[in-house]
């Protein structure tokens, strides 16, 4: 029988979700967790697909690892924890060219594409909806050049190592690209805070309108009420004067 799991990298733990997949096979739930951490130590904080082949009778079993999807190997190079929940407004982080073509290159045995570049390709996409930039550029934008040959060299060669001089210059640009989001979005939340006041106060202003107007009606109701009786009390004395 085989059970499909998503680990941590080298940190396995014990669960009711674990207990639930593992606890009817009969097997040591706590040797497969040790087992599953030694076989998954080198992927060490990333979510790393692994493969339980069961035999249910013999109460043993053998792992299988499978590589890291692609977002969670992009996160790992940029030491990220998540993705961008809005890629087209906010970016996560600016990724070397040649960290793309790394991915690809831990990617391509298992992947469809049949060569490099268009195992790039792929890991490009998965920047754009992660909200990664590339090379100081849109991922976007990247996919554009990849397709027109602009990064042909560097994946013929396969390079996937970055300079610490061409490293420093993402990061600089990145932190300012960081620091004009971070703006933005303060911005975009004194503006939410600035309109929902003025909600509360045309909120808090109605009732205040609308007990003005009844304690207006309320007083114009006594007055209406003289009037007519004076209007009343008129009319007996003009009926008298009119019989003389």
């Amino acid at each position: 029988m085989k059970v499909n799991l998503l680990v941590e990298g080298g940190a396995m733990a014990p669960g009711p979700a674990l207990a639930q997949k593992l606890g009817p096979l009969g097997i040591d739930i706590g040797k497969v967790i040790s087992d599953v951490n030694k076989a998954t130590m080198s992927f060490k904080g990333t979510k790393v697909p692994v493969e339980l082949d069961v035999d249910t009778s013999k109460k043993t079993y053998t792992i299988s690892v499978s590589t890291p999807p692609i977002a969670e190997l992009l996160k790992k190079e940029l030491g990220a924890e998540k993705g961008s929940g809005d890629h087209k407004n906010n970016q996560i982080g600016n990724l070397a060219i040649e960290q793309v073509i790394k991915v690809a290159k831990t990617k391509l045995p298992g992947m469809l594409e049949k060569n490099l570049k268009n195992a790039v390709k792929t890991v490009v996409g998965s920047c754009v909806s992660l909200g990664i930039m590339i090379e100081s550029k849109p991922a976007k934008e990247i996919a554009k050049e990849v397709q027109e040959g602009a990064y042909d060299k560097e994946i013929a060669s396969e390079k996937t190592e970055v300079s610490a001089e061409k490293r420093k210059i993402l990061d600089k640009y990145f932190s300012d690209v960081k620091s004009k989001q971070e703006a933005l979005k303060k911005k975009a939340e004194e503006e939410k805070a600035l309109a929902e006041q003025e909600k509360t106060k045309e909120a808090a202003a109605k009732p205040a309108e609308a007990e003005t107007k009844e304690t207006k009606e309320a007083g114009a109701k006594p007055a209406a009420g003289k009037e007519a009786a004076k209007t009343a009390a008129a009319k007996p004395a003009a009926k008298k004067e009119a019989k003389k």
